[in-house]
C-alpha cells in the first residue's frame, strides 16, 4: 500500500536525502519517493504504518514536519507560490542587513581610531564577518553540516569538516578582532575560503538548486552569485592584506 504525506522544512537535495533515509529506516517501509518541489513524500509500506510512527522517525530533525496530505494540501502549494514570488531583495534581506551592520561598525571604529587605515578597516570587517557568520552556524550546527556537505569539496568526503569549519570561522573572527598573528590568520583565511568557493562555483555552474550554508540552517538562502561574492570578498581582502604586509 502507498500513502502520500506533506513534509515541510525540506529546502535542498540534502534535506530530500535525509528525509528519505529516515523514513526508509522505519520497519515496514519499502520505498520512499520525495517530491522536493511540492514538499510531499509517497511512502510504500508492507502493512499500514500510522502517521505518528513516521513523525517519530523525523523527531531528531524538528525542521521536518510530516502530516497527512489531506490536512494541508492548499497551504503547501500557497507557500511554494509565495517563495517563488519573492524578490531578490526579500530573499537576501538577512545577509544584506548583516553586511550593512558590519560595514557601519567598521567605518565607525576605523574613523574613531584617528587616521583611517585600510588594513585596520579590513581587519575589523573580516572580524565582524567571521564572528557573525559563525554565530548563525552555531545556532544549528548539525543543520549547517548537512547543508555544507551537499556542495563543499572537503565536506562531501569528510562530513566532520563541516563542524571544524564553523569553529575555524569563529577562531578567525577572534583572531582578526585581537590582531593575533596577522600573517598566519590571513593565510588560513586565504586557504580555507579558496577551498570553500570551489564547491560554490561547481554548484552554481551545474545549476543545482540547493541551500547556501553561509548562514547555517537558520535562513533559507539559495546558492547564488551572492555566495561567490561573500567568499570572494574574504579571499580578496586576505590576499590584499598579505600583499601589503610583505
Amino acid at each position: 500500500m502507498k500513502h502520500t504525506y506533506t513534509i515541510s522544512g525540506m529546502t535542498c537535495t540534502g534535506c530530500e536525502a535525509k528525509v528519505k533515509q529516515l523514513l526508509l529506516n522505519v520497519p515496514g517501509v519499502k520505498t520512499v519517493l520525495i517530491d522536493l518541489d511540492n514538499g510531499t513524500a509517497e511512502v510504500e509500506m508492507n502493512t499500514h504504518i500510522s502517521t505518528n510512527i513516521l513523525k517519530t522517525a523525523l523527531q531528531d530533525y524538528p525542521k521536518y514536519q510530516l502530516s497527512d496530505l489531506e490536512q494541508i494540501p492548499m497551504i503547501s502549494n500557497s507557500l511554494n507560490d509565495d517563495e517563488e514570488k519573492k524578490s531578490w531583495l526579500a530573499i537576501y534581506k538577512p545577509i544584506l542587513i548583516i553586511f550593512f551592520y558590519i560595514t557601519i561598525i567598521t567605518l565607525i571604529v576605523s574613523f574613531n581610531a584617528g587616521n583611517f587605515n585600510i588594513l585596520t578597516a579590513m581587519r575589523i570587517f573580516m572580524s565582524g564577518f567571521f564572528l557573525t557568520f559563525s554565530f548563525f552556524k552555531m545556532l544549528d550546527l548539525n543543520g549547517f553540516v548537512e547543508s555544507y556537505a551537499m556542495y563543499d569539496i572537503v565536506a562531501i568526503k569528510f562530513r566532520s569538516w563541516g563542524y571544524l569549519y564553523a569553529f575555524i570561522e569563529l577562531g578567525l573572527g577572534l583572531g582578526y578582532a585581537i590582531d593575533f598573528k596577522p600573517a598566519l590568520i590571513n593565510f588560513i583565511t586565504l586557504i580555507v575560503m579558496s577551498a570553500s568557493i570551489i564547491g560554490v562555483l561547481q554548484s552554481i555552474l551545474n545549476k543545482r538548486k540547493i541551500q547556501c550554508a553561509c548562514l547555517g540552517a537558520v535562513f533559507n538562502l539559495p546558492m547564488s552569485t551572492v555566495t561567490i561574492i561573500e567568499d570572494g570578498l574574504m579571499i580578496a581582502m586576505s590576499g590584499i592584506m598579505i600583499f601589503i604586509m610583505f
